[in-house]
């Protein structure tokens, strides 16, 4: 086989693009669009910009983006690219590693709308769905029918459908059941030119029946056929006999035993050819019960070294692996730590994933395994559920994981999912291992071990012109050793601009220009996303972060970034685009994606923009970018992304800082001062509480509110007739304790009941209370409006008032949750070298963290409550309360910072039996469910998961410690809401 040369002319890094169209042209095709496009039509730049790049290396702003309704749409929207002669990409979740779904191009996004299953045909078992469709919101509706679609990328909870057929994607269910090539019956496809085709298989008379038709189809099938004829022996000898070939086009579908399959040919063409407006797919029986078994090796290579003998094992379902490196980084990111310390022993740990209809033949198949399973592993099994899907965890994060290891440059794609035979695994690892050295490079090993297709990401540095050319020499010589053994440059993640110039190690001259007609057959024009596998860009060209991209942090932040310093320009570079934010199942993250389904109000959209913004390219590069601005408008800082996006993006502290600098001499708006600034109103108000509640409550009061900018579609906050300080001052003893109680204004001046609960709880479990004798504040709401200087005042004066606690490191109880997460938070961001701050965030507890810690050192305290009140408590009296329900919602600054593990740990030990509500963000999110303009999708996000979670269960307890969450739950679900402090007061009272 004859090896192209890789060699490229140009400047490494060099933006290169096949765009036709200029700028009156753009303006034309959305002119045109918008004559009869019923779907969503967008050119802004905001737009432009979130879309210039998807998870890869790679950037090009597209000319527009449309979200078409129906097929109608489709075929007009590509009417009206062929008029200015326009380039055409479809995207599905945008989560592309080899820039496939960005060109300078017009966007096809079906996501939005074109998302349905149009046809299910259980007894037959097939589906028939619309690209836009999320997989697993396709495998809800299918596995209650004990059916799924078999392949599952870690990305399965907001893939698409569409992007799959486009990558050819796998999963760790493709040793079960194959890639999405081997699930595809048929397509309805469109070419550039406004052909619509019902593609699938088709016999041979068949195909010299549509050959001989005339017209675009007929010559389409004349094409086809020549190129079978031509080529078919070429591709029979060169493509490797592999389970992960995804590299090249599927040209073997083309001579399928039954006669040419036309849809699979079309698959992982990566919208270089047609574009895909339905799919017809085949399911595939679901295994009623499943066992995971985990097996440590002395290290990953002889782990790999088995692959074959995993692959020959009795119902086995998946076949993964992940090394110890991978388990380093979890751990230094504090991720799954439970799990990893179950793994059996070893460093390098196969998950051997098992499945039945029969709960007695699973167990066989395990017990077999076990005494099969070469090389005498230690080993663990994983019976149920729960343990299942914690120990998948470890696989299924591992991107996040690896992306940017804390204290360690960026580690990236590029050179990240090759496939080999199985049986050659083990010598690829060591290979590679050995190329890494030569380059001084690193990573880990995870992925699917069972099909011979391992991931990485590496520290390649592509911001210079001399990382590139190291890059380049890199892929040069990784890519001879997979050709070398007879394996595929890409096994999942499709070739796209990434690997698409590396065929030729694989593939001879003739079958590339087999490739070379196949795409002249369906895209003669060249106009489906040129640059893209065929005629690629070469591999070090319009990279996002190449030699050419501006280091332009406009300055110095108010917040330090951690590793990032005081940059917000290389803290958004914090995400890489997995798409995390996109799910709408289960976490909090990203609660006004989740109402709008619009990327711009993704975590991910957010992150782009401000990327875009400091190139200023696509969008200004200024503090004061009116696109920034509006993406963050629908920000509900819930923080939510700061745990759940896999590299830890911090979008409510990103939005804190850019409108610090965005506001910096201008006047806010007027919520900004009624709602940022509620403190001061709240005590102001506190003097005369029955008359201001009066006033609000009255006509007088909406026209009050709606000039504060403040919604009127609910009602205001009740002040307390008597402030928590006034009780506590008539209540509690002063001088000298042990437990600092923090009065934040919501406690304070509106929902005093929790406060005095609390007070009398610690005072029952035997802590002297502490109260702060000045007026302060941590200044929570001052962060959503960007009011930084003032918010760092207040935290100033805080921690001089709290100076005697803090040098003594008393323990100070904060009941809001929101103001616990200030104090170890936005505290250390804005006093990073200051040890007060340091101090005071790690003595700073949740009042049941308070409780555990005062009762983990006396068990017959720890097993209730009720004993503690007995063992000197006021009450004295041994009672258990029944096991009543209890929902649990948790706000979302606590999952943000400390979690909610001892909040259900004292409300077990009282005697409940507690639910977790995975329902995510109440809605309310401090001030921005109280602003009039948010209102709304306020509303619409508790009503999302929220809402239907507690109608599900209207006799339970419901329980929130956040004020936020309280008020959301009892304004729209019209119920009862307790805090943990009363409950517990109850129990020790009881």
């Amino acid at each position: 086989m004859t090896a192209i040369d890789l060699g490229m002319p140009g400047m490494p890094g060099t933006k290169i693009d096949r765009n036709t169209v200029d700028e009156d042209g753009r303006l034309k095709l959305e002119s045109l669009l918008r004559k009869k496009f019923s779907g969503d039509v967008e050119f802004d730049s905001w737009t432009r910009a979130t879309y210039a790049s998807d998870s890869s290396n790679y950037r090009q702003i597209p000319l527009g983006v449309v979200f078409p309704r129906n097929q109608d749409d489709v075929e007009y929207a590509v009417e009206c690219a062929r008029a200015v002669d326009a380039a055409i990409v479809s995207r599905g979740g945008g989560t592309a590693l080899a820039g496939q779904t960005c060109n300078v191009a017009l966007i096809i996004d079906f996501s939005r709308y074109m998302n349905q299953i149009l046809e299910l045909n259980v007894e037959e078992r097939w589906v028939r769905v619309q690209p836009g469709i999320v997989l697993d919101d396709l495998r809800l509706v299918t596995e209650k029918y004990d059916l799924t679609f078999a392949p599952d990328p870690a990305t399965h909870a907001y893939c698409t459908i569409g992007g799959m057929v486009g990558n050819n994607s796998c999963g760790t269910h493709s040793v079960y059941a194959g890639k999405t090539v081997d699930n595809t019956i048929s397509m309805r496809v469109l070419t550039y030119d406004g052909t619509v085709l019902d593609v699938g298989q088709i016999s041979d008379a068949e195909l010299a029946s549509l050959a001989a038709s005339g017209g675009r189809e007929g010559k389409i099938y004349t094409q086809i056929t020549a190129i079978r004829q031509q080529y078919a022996d070429a591709v029979r000898q060169e493509f490797p006999d592999i389970p992960r070939r995804v590299s090249g086009y599927n040209l073997d579908s083309l001579s399928e035993p039954g006669g040419a399959n036309i849809a699979k040919a079309l698959v992982g063409s990566e919208s270089t050819l047609v574009v895909v407006t339905e799919a017809k797919l085949k399911l595939v029986a679901w295994p009623k019960y499943r066992r995971l078994v985990v097996l440590g090796y002395p290290d990953i290579f002889r782990a790999a070294d088995n692959a074959p003998a995993f692959r020959d094992m009795r119902g086995i379902i998946g076949c993964e692996g992940v090394d110890e490196q991978l388990t380093l980084y979890q751990r230094r990111r504090g991720m799954n730590t439970r799990s990893l310390d179950t793994l059996p022993a070893g460093k390098g740990w196969v998950f051997a994933e098992f499945g039945s209809d029969d709960e007695a033949d699973v167990d066989a198949m395990v017990d077999e395994a076990v005494a099969a399973a070469p090389g005498s592993p230690n080993v663990l099994v994983c019976r149920s559920a729960a343990e299942q899907k914690a120990m998948w965890l470890v696989r299924e994060t591992a991107l996040g994981a690896t992306a940017r290891p804390p204290g360690e440059e960026p580690l990236v794609e590029g050179w990240e999912d090759a496939a080999v035979p199985p049986e050659r695994l083990g010598e690829y690892l060591r290979r590679m291992e050995e190329l890494w050295k030569e380059f001084d490079y690193h990573g880990c090993w995870y992925g699917h071990l069972g099909d011979g297709c391992m991931h990485t990401r590496s520290n390649f540095d592509t911001e210079t012109v001399e990382g590139l050319r190291k890059y380049r020499q890199y892929l040069e010589k990784a890519s001879a050793i997979v050709g070398e053994l007879g394996g595929s440059m890409s096994g999942e993640h499709g070739d796209g601009q990434g690997r698409a110039e590396l065929w030729g190690r694989m593939f001879s001259p003739e079958v590339m220009r087999g490739f070379k007609e196949f795409k002249n057959a369906w895209d003669p024009s060249g106009r489906m996303n040129p640059g893209k596998l065929i005629d690629p860009f070469p591999l070090d060209t319009n990279l996002k972060h190449g030699p050419d991209r501006p280091h332009n942090p406009m300055g110095k932040t108010t917040f330090f970034f951690g590793d990032e310093g005081f940059s917000l320009q290389d803290a958004a570079d914090r995400c890489v685009g997995v798409g995390r934010c996109r799910r709408t199942d289960t976490g909090t993250m990203c609660p006004s994606y989740r109402a709008t389904r619009d990327e711009k109000h993704s975590t991910r959209g957010r992150a782009k923009l401000f990327q875009e913004m400091f190139r200023g390219e696509s969008t200004e590069a200024t503090w004061r970018n009116e696109d920034v601005k509006n993406a963050l408008d629908l920000c509900l800082s819930c923080k939510g992304c700061k745990t759940d996006c896999p590299t830890n993006v911090d979008m409510a502290t990103f939005k804190s800082e850019f409108l610090s600098h965005y506001y910096k001499g201008k006047v806010r708006p007027r919520e900004a001062y009624s709602l940022g600034m509620i403190r001061y109103g709240a005590k102001f108000a506190s003097k005369l509480p029955s008359l201001a509640n009066g006033v609000l409550a009255s006509p007088v009061g909406k026209i009050v509110k709606s000039a504060a900018g403040v919604t009127n579609k609910r009602p205001a906050p009740t002040f307390a007739k008597q402030t928590l300080r006034a009780w506590l001052k008539k209540n509690v003893s002063s001088g000298p304790g042990d437990v600092v109680l923090w009065l934040d204004t919501f406690t304070n001046f509106l929902g005093p009941e929790a406060g005095i609960a609390a007070a009398k709880v610690i005072q029952a479990a035997g802590g002297k209370l502490v109260v702060p004798a000045e007026d302060l504040c941590c200044g929570r709401p001052l962060y959503d409006y960007g009011m930084l200087d003032l918010a760092k005042r207040n935290l100033e004066k805080t921690m001089r008032a709290l100076a005697p606690a803090i040098e003594s490191r008393t323990s100070v109880v904060v009941l809001e949750p929101s103001c616990l997460a200030t104090f170890r938070d936005e505290l250390l961001g804005l006093f990073p070298e200051d040890p007060r701050a340091k101090t005071l965030s790690e003595i700073a507890l949740s009042l049941p963290e308070w409780l555990a810690a005062k009762w983990a050192g006396d068990p017959s305290r720890a097993a209730a409550p009720t004993q503690a009140a007995a063992n000197g408590g006021a009450a004295g009296r041994d009672v258990t309360p029944a096991r009543e329900r209890v929902l649990l919602q948790v706000h979302c600054h606590q999952n943000a910072n400390g979690g909610h593990a001892k909040d259900v740990e004292i409300l077990e030990a009282i005697g409940y039996d507690v639910k977790v509500l995975d329902s995510g963000c109440c809605g309310l999110a401090g001030s921005f469910g109280f602003n009039a303009r948010h209102a709304d999708l306020s509303m619409k996000v508790a009503e999302d998961r929220l809402l239907p979670m507690l109608a599900a269960e209207p006799d339970a307890v419901v329980v929130a410690d956040g004020f936020s969450c309280q008020t959301q739950i009892k304004d729209l679900a019209g119920r009862e809401v307790k805090t943990i402090a009363e409950l517990v007061e109850k129990a020790m009272t009881a």
